[in-house]
């Protein structure tokens, strides 16, 4: 299909050269087709970018039949989706993406609302909050705010691994990382379940 052929030749541009550098002309060019074939497709370089970006979280998703949020205890099912958020976060192509994001985000403010509204983040706080309601509604969790809860999460499994395979550090061996997701779920919930509402943050 020719708007998978214009996203190919966009992802290998965007990642490669950054979004500045990234033209509408050279992606035309790259795809051997006429800017009027683009625009039909593709209104602006940025709605062209936010289709990069979906497509990019569509293929670091979990098989459908991988189970998420079912089988196991409250601490299982974060082990598992530690696990899994570190090796989409740290595959090649999301790294390319963060570096993209950290190295033009200044230049161009669109691009981090843009990530807002079609990466994953989002729907991940929603769902690993909605888990956490259910465990605070059955007396396993004492927390009050679920949805600030699976933020900092997410924030405390990915920020180091991150940080270092993006070049600030040792990247974490795979050894590591597991023992690093068990370490982060270990620190969550023990601090969920001894903090008590209305207490300091």
């Amino acid at each position: 299909m020719l708007g998978e052929h214009i996203l190919d030749i966009a992802t290998e541009l965007f990642l490669a050269e950054g979004y500045g550098a990234t033209s509408i002309e050279r992606v035309a060019q790259r795809a051997r087709i006429s800017k009027r074939t683009f625009y039909h497709r593709f209104p602006d370089k940025a709605a062209l970018f936010g289709a990069v970006v979906n497509r990019v979280v569509q293929r670091l998703r979990p098989p459908a039949s991988t189970p998420l949020f079912d089988g196991g205890s409250l601490d299982d099912i974060l082990r598992r989706l530690a696990r899994l958020i570190l090796r989409a976060a740290l595959t090649p192509t999301a790294l390319a993406l963060s570096r993209l994001m950290l190295a033009e985000a200044q230049r161009f403010p669109e691009l981090a609302s843009i990530a807002l509204r079609e990466g994953s983040r989002a729907e991940a706080v929603g769902q690993i909050a909605a888990l956490l309601e259910r465990a605070a509604r059955a007396g396993d969790l004492a927390i009050d705010q679920p949805e600030f809860a699976a933020s900092q999460f997410l924030q405390i499994v990915i920020t180091l691994p991150q940080r270092r395979a993006l070049g600030l550090g040792e990247p974490m061996t795979q050894a590591e990382l597991d023992a690093w997701a068990d370490d982060c779920v270990n620190l969550f919930l023990n601090g969920c379940r001894f903090w008590k509402p209305g207490a300091p943050k």
